[in-house]
């Protein structure tokens, strides 16, 4: 078994909860997913089987979220999981939200959570947070690409935001700093994700939904499919001393590039002036 699965992650789980499911339906322990998802989180999970765990870091991972954000209160996680820190009865409206979303569009520098598994100094910060123990967080720099109102409820103070981002990008965050920005303090209360890379929302399958092997095998997705790199099919010679793990000479241009024989992947290779170094051999 080869290829990606697009699996809705129902709120609750944990990503490798998903990937235990798998592993246990299917009878394969080569199985992973291709980015953590909070377990109050739910939606898009593409999940790799057998050798596809090897094109993990091929894949394009910019992400695409609906995020539900409540004002009025700060937690310690940034969510709705944390302990309330600040609270506010002020109100917001949309005409000063759009103003504040201004601040976060494009290359932004972001402070992450304390509770999050980013680690300093070999300890996850969510460790030292439990601990009471202080330490550095430095900013990180993101990029958001596309950042809109969805809906917003002025009586409740519910804002649904759309925020299509670069891989690292803490959402949390965004609730946090948005609040404090607006003076009115916020949490996130709801996260989906809609699209990971090329897997999108609509196409995804529920994670109930998988109770065969039969059933993993009919929803697999070819990786050529979803990999954004230039193609080059393979001659039979070539296809010999790729099979081998030799590098070979093309007449493409410098980069990543898929090779294929017979339209199914045989390997990725970096090309370089001309001469194609194998980085991944599946032949």
């Amino acid at each position: 078994m080869f290829g990606f699965i697009n699996v809705y992650k129902p709120k609750g789980k944990t990503s490798h909860d998903v990937v235990a499911v798998l592993r246990r339906v299917t009878k394969i322990k080569q199985i992973g997913h291709t980015g953590t998802l909070d377990p109050f989180a739910e939606g898009v999970l593409p999940i790799c089987i057998g050798k596809a765990t090897r094109l993990i870091e091929y894949l394009n991972d910019d992400k695409a979220y609906v995020a539900t954000i409540q004002f009025g209160k700060s937690t310690t996680t940034y969510d709705l999981e944390g302990e309330g820190v600040n609270f506010s009865d002020s109100r917001v409206g949309l005409a000063e939200i759009e103003k504040y979303l201004e601040n976060f569009r494009g290359e932004i520098e972001q402070l992450p959570p304390i509770y999050s598994a980013i680690k300093v100094n070999g300890k996850k910060l969510y460790e030292y947070a439990r601990k009471g123990e202080d330490v550095e967080i430095k900013p990180r720099k993101v990029t958001i690409n596309e950042l809109k109102v969805v809906n917003f409820n002025e009586e409740t103070q519910q804002l649904e935001l759309y925020i299509d981002c670069s891989k690292g990008t803490y959402i949390r965050s965004i609730a946090n700093d948005l609040g404090e920005m607006a003076g009115v303090y916020g949490h996130l209360i709801k996260l989906v994700r809609v699209k990971a890379g090329n897997f999108l929302v609509e196409n995804s399958i529920a994670l109930e939904e998988f109770q065969t092997k039969e059933i993993v095998c009919d929803n697999l997705i070819y990786p050529l499919e979803y990999l954004d790199y230039p193609k080059y099919e393979l001659s039979e010679n070539e296809k010999v001393k790729v099979a081998n793990g030799n590098s070979i000479l093309l007449n493409c241009e410098d980069g990543l590039t898929l090779l294929t024989y017979a339209k199914t992947l045989a390997a990725v290779a970096e090309i370089s002036h001309g001469k194609a170094i194998m980085q991944k051999v599946f032949l």
